[in-house]
């Protein structure tokens, strides 16, 4: 004896009379059994010209993911269907105010109703039941992992919203034969996902509209619900991942100006922060889509940056060569000045040994003469005379040098107009840099938040 498949109703009616109703009661009375395909092989109506009118709904459980590379939307939804089957009515008060039963989903018919946008089945375990009510109307809801095609515009990424439609609709019946028309109107829709929404991760739920429209193909029309899901990204990961060590790199770059130009370090760590920006453009390409209408922000953002920092580069390049180009000549024409020096005074040092011979050996004449005579008169003119030869020489001399670094003061200015040119260049690009650099940023900030 079944206890669990059957109601005890007990009336008292001049005594006490017991009357067992059972589920089995109502589908022996309507001739519902597994083996009927009455119920099922046709659209439940009982004259072919009357419209069966389905209602649907959709509540947002949770957004599972969104992929830009691939535009995919996969929410999971709860979806709820209810339509009429005019052949199907009992009286409840005939079997003990049964008011509704449950039944296997296969046992009658129901709705060809699809998801356009479904590009993978779902695999989510199906409801095997459906609620079949007195009057007739059916009841059937399902949870569901949607994956679907999403148009997206990552213009704004990652400060960007996305809307994401999921289109439902009949494949077989048009407009004549089926109508679909929503459950509930955009507001409650919006209100009842937001109550039982799981999880949004990375994006956060903004609202759900729903809307009906047409599809015409062949002269035949096929009614549309769409609901459209509005969400918003969470862009503080990529801002901590992505924005900022862009514009970190920015203002080391920014700060290289105040390392010195003739040495090597500023054109080396100029090199390493443009290395830098190439891996995190690697990073951006896998994360943007390969197709858009609009180029993103973002790339933007990173390429101006890039051309920024490698115009500095240039920049930075320029002026060394311009400073080492000076260091050079300048260490040229030291090292020709004092091998003309030396020369000189190598040729002076001959020219004295050659003119102080004489007066040497008068010297060591006069000095033996000394030993032996009184000195003479000669012998103190020829020592005057080699005195005033060798004063002569180093007057000479003097005269030389000076002629020497008369004409070296004239290339040396020559080439200080480099030098001061690599200064005034540097100077004029760090106030072209910071000022572009700051009307870009306040230009794709604003952009961003607009």
């Amino acid at each position: 004896m079944m206890l669990v498949s059957f109601v005890l109703l007990c009336t008292i009616i001049d005594g006490v009379s017991c009357e067992v109703c059972s589920y089995q009661d109502v589908l022996d009375y309507l001739n519902l059994t597994a083996d009927n395909s009455v119920f099922k092989l046709t659209r439940p109506v009982l004259d072919h010209t009357h419209v069966t009118v389905v209602k649907s709904d959709i509540i947002l459980y949770a957004i599972l993911s969104v992929v830009e590379k691939t535009q995919t939307f996969v929410p999971f939804v709860w979806v709820s269907v209810q339509w009429q089957d005019e052949r199907i009515s009992w009286d409840p008060s005939q079997f003990c105010g049964i008011t509704e039963i449950s039944v296997p989903k296969d046992m009658l018919w129901k709705p060809d109703l699809f998801i356009y946008e479904m590009i993978q089945k779902d695999e989510s375990p199906p409801n095997p039941y459906m609620i079949v009510n007195h009057n007739g109307t059916i009841f059937y809801d399902e949870d569901m992992r949607v994956v679907s095609t999403c148009k997206m515009d990552v213009h704004k990424f990652p400060f960007d919203t996305q809307e994401c439609s999921m289109s439902i609709g009949s494949a077989i019946y048009c407009v004549k034969e089926m109508r679909i028309f929503p459950f509930s109107n955009s507001s409650r829709a919006t209100q009842f996902s937001r109550e039982v929404m799981r999880t949004q991760g990375e994006w956060e739920f903004l609202q759900m509209s729903v809307e009906s429209s047409n599809l015409s193909l062949n002269d035949r029309h096929w009614e549309l619900l769409t609901y459209t899901v509005s969400i918003k990204r969470r862009p503080l990961l990529h801002v901590i991942n992505f924005l900022l060590p862009i514009l970190f790199f920015l203002i080391l770059d920014l700060a290289s100006f105040f390392i010195a130009d003739h040495r090597g370090e500023k054109l080396g760590f100029k090199v390493t922060v443009l290395l830098a920006i190439s891996v995190l453009l690697l990073i951006l390409n896998d994360i943007l889509p390969s197709m858009s209408n609009k180029t993103p922000l973002i790339a933007t953002y990173c390429i101006v940056i890039f051309a920024l920092m490698l115009l500095s580069l240039l920049e930075t390049i320029l002026v060394t060569y311009l400073i080492e180009n000076d260091t050079k000549d300048e260490l040229n024409l030291w090292d020709k000045k004092e091998d003309q020096h030396l020369k000189t005074k190598n040729h002076s040092r001959d020219k004295v040994k050659r003119n102080g011979c004489p007066c040497i050996c008068r010297v060591c004449e006069s000095e033996k003469q000394h030993e032996l005579l009184p000195v003479n008169e000669e012998a103190n003119n020829s020592r005057d005379s080699g005195d005033a030869n060798a004063l002569q020489l180093i007057l000479e001399e003097l005269k030389n040098l000076k002629n020497m670094m008369h004409h070296h003061l004239g290339p040396r200015e020559e080439r200080m107009k480099s030098v001061l040119w690599a200064k005034r260049i540097n100077k004029c690009f760090f106030v072209f840099y910071v000022v572009t650099v700051s009307l870009f940023l306040s230009f794709i900030f604003l952009e961003w938040y607009s």
